[in-house]
């Protein structure tokens, strides 16, 4: 093995976990996706949260998903709603909600999801999404 790819394998490490990112808001479903994506995760991102649980439902996507991000406030569903409807067919696979509004973290109380607040800084989502895959002791300054 070459230090070339040594090297490599260092900035981006193998795929650890496929991750489905629903966010109606392109710009940040963008910078969510390209955070992820140079953190080694398989990121797809769904901009319409119905969309986005037919194909987990349908098992329309190209593989299993490991992780759920959504946002709170969609048009069309709430993430909540979202969550709810997840649970039916996925009961026990991880979900990070973010949100801007700190009262909409009640909607979630029985759901079994992990909330964080907007802004969401990169390295703390990169820590709370390695939290949520089970990952230990990836260093996060090779991402930044």
């Amino acid at each position: 093995m070459s230090l070339a790819t040594v090297a490599l394998e260092h900035l981006n490490p193998r795929m650890t976990a496929n991750i489905l990112l629903i966010d109606d808001n392109a710009i940040q479903a963008a910078t969510r996706q390209t955070i992820l994506r140079r953190a080694g995760y398989f990121v797809i991102a769904v901009l319409n949260p119905v969309r986005a649980l037919e194909q987990i439902q349908g098992r329309d996507l190209p593989e299993e998903i490991g992780l759920v991000i959504t946002d709170h406030l969609m048009p069309g569903m709430t993430g909540a709603d979202f969550v709810r409807a997840l649970r039916k067919t996925h009961p026990m696979l991880p979900v990070l909600v973010i949100s801007g509004l700190e009262e909409a973290e009640q909607e979630y109380a029985e759901l079994d999801v992990t909330f964080r607040m907007k802004p969401l800084l990169p390295d703390n989502l990169l820590e709370t999404v390695k939290q949520l895959l089970g990952e230990s002791g990836s260093d996060l300054s090779a991402v930044s």
